[in-house]
């Protein structure tokens, strides 16, 4: 009872104060389920304010890494109430089945939770690059309630159990439960509820109209290439699936969600026989939670894939334009597919939009090292134009012609492309190339500026000169390290980075960008924080 008297005196004291400053949220990888990367909420992040970023804090958190996995992408609760009054929170899973909950004033910890094992199924003991076992999904925080006025003479108001409505934020141990948190305590909001099987290899939650989806890769665990949903709202928790029979789900955002609750996601190479019910290299659409196939798109160059691999493996970026949800999608081939969400790929399925020429050096294709991965990003300026952001790994191929380009880039880079209309027809036309970076992550955009990170990873799989394939520690071995870089979103030029001051790479990186700051975490286990100084 003392201490949530406390809360509420807290609550009373700072609110006004709290009103006035940090209160926006990214809770789920690239900051919302459409997967676009962009907070709209910010307020003091401009080209001219970044130039005076620095680094905040960071903090070194107790994780056992598994495979290249470490930490994953953060999340930012703006504001939740605790016994220690309101805290903006940073909320980073571990790969050793942890989370970990960090003060985002003061880079302190403020709680941690670990998850024990349970499952009839014997844990994996092998940790390897392409399945490390472990947690691998970057969790999701669900989203602050809203409370409608109450009608004149509607009569008193329903009594509440509590004062305030517990807010959790969900994750997937290793065992394929999902678990609730209560965000101000790290304490379970309810039993864990049975969701994939164990030992697999799942990507970012994504959570929308109370239900939770996730998808899974590479047959880690001996489990299918699958998007899972489970039904919050059903009294057993429902849980469906989608196996695509074919190529793994591996884009690192998970699935992205359309504006109608429609579910996207892309399935890498494998068997391909949509007769037969097999899936690969092919963007899907599926109903929300029963994921019924609604809708399909495979590239009409998949049956190349002998010559030049496609391995469609971003998770597809939704924004609404002219009144439908418009679709991108990529892969290592080093292309970006514009999709209709009233109809993927037309009659035929294999019909796009508009397809692009390949971004990515043709003539120097490495398929570990080059091509586009993991995710992309989207944003509308000031004066309505959308734009959609890749993150290039290896050198852009030179025939495809860019209005601005900001230096040679061997080693990646961020390209950047308008939609516009050309002769009846929605194309993606070439904007800017940012500098070089090594193997970018997927970039996000907050207040005019593009945050990208050179992840500074060794990406080879295998030893050329010698053969057989690196190791774990080979690869970390070769890594360097991750820098952070503040672009401006019309012209791609550097406004500023982080230099030297991060001391270990990322692998997969996310980004997280909310109220001034920008987060990522490192292979070391260490949490950055960089942002705007007080006195700014």
């Amino acid at each position: 009872m003392r201490i949530v008297l406390c809360a509420l005196l807290a609550a009373v004291l700072w609110e006004p104060a709290r009103a006035q400053q940090r209160l926006a949220d990214w809770p789920t990888h690239s900051g919302n389920p459409q997967r676009n990367g962009w907070q709209r909420a910010e307020s003091t992040i401009t080209p001219e304010s970044v130039r005076n970023f620095k680094l905040l804090w960071s903090i070194k958190l107790e994780n056992q890494q598994k495979g290249l996995y470490s930490l994953l992408e953060p999340l930012i609760a703006g504001r939740v109430i605790t016994n220690r009054g309101f805290k903006e929170m940073a909320i980073v899973a571990g790969s050793d089945d942890n989370i970990f909950a960090v003060d985002a004033d003061l880079g302190r910890l403020l709680w941690q939770k670990h998850f024990t094992y349970s499952s009839a199924a014997p844990k994996t003991t092998i940790s390897t690059w392409l399945c490390p076992g472990g947690l691998t999904a970057t969790p999701v925080i669900r989203p602050t309630p809203t409370f409608a006025a109450r009608p004149a003479g509607s009569g008193p108001a329903p009594a509440r159990s509590a004062p305030f409505p517990v807010r959790g934020v969900f994750a997937i141990s290793s065992d394929g439960s999902l678990h609730e948190l209560n965000l101000a305590n790290g304490e379970d909001v309810s039993p864990p509820a049975k969701f994939e099987p164990p030992n697999g290899k799942t990507y970012s939650l994504s959570m929308i109209d109370d239900a939770i989806y996730a998808t899974t890769a590479q047959h880690c665990g001996g489990n299918p290439n699958a998007v899972y949903a489970i039904d919050l709202d059903s009294p057993e928790k429902k849980v469906a699936s989608f196996q695509t029979n074919g190529g793994g789900i591996w884009g690192l955002g998970g699935p992205s969600v359309g504006t109608d609750g429609t579910i996207y996601a892309e399935a890498g190479d494998g068997p391909w026989d949509p007769a037969k019910g097999q899936y690969s290299d092919t963007v899907l659409a599926l109903s929300p939670k029963d994921l019924q196939l609604k809708d399909w798109y495979t590239p009409t160059n998949r049956e190349w894939i002998t010559k030049r691999d496609l391995d469609m493996n971003t998770t597809p970026v939704v924004f609404p334009y002219k009144g439908r949800d418009l679709l991108v999608g990529s892969g290592k081939e080093g292309r970006l597919f514009l999709l209709d969400s009233k109809s993927l790929g037309g009659a035929d399925h294999r019909t796009p939009l508009f397809r692009s020429e390949i971004i990515s050096n043709w003539d120097n294709i490495d398929f570990a090292g080059e091509g586009i991965w993991g995710g992309l990003a989207s944003w509308e300026d000031g004066g309505g134009t959308r734009w959609v952001l890749a993150p290039v790994w290896g050198e852009v191929n030179p025939a495809v012609k860019f209005a601005a380009v900001n230096g040679d880039a061997p080693h990646g880079s961020i390209a950047a492309f308008k939609v516009e209309e050309r002769g009846g027809k929605t194309v993606l036309t070439p904007a800017w190339v940012s500098r070089d970076m090594i193997n970018p992550a997927p970039p996000v955009v907050a207040g005019g500026v593009v945050f990208a990170i050179s992840s500074g990873e060794y990406v080879r799989q295998a030893d050329e000169n010698h053969g057989g394939l690196f190791s774990v520690q080979q690869r970390a071995d070769r890594s360097g390290r991750a820098v952070l870089y503040a672009l401006d979103a019309q012209s791609g030029k550097e406004l500023w980075s982080s230099g030297d001051a991060v001391g270990s790479f990322t692998h997969f990186a996310g980004l997280a960008a909310a109220n001034g700051r920008v987060y990522f975490a490192t292979f070391d286990n260490t949490l950055y924080c960089f942002g705007l100084p007080m006195e700014h």
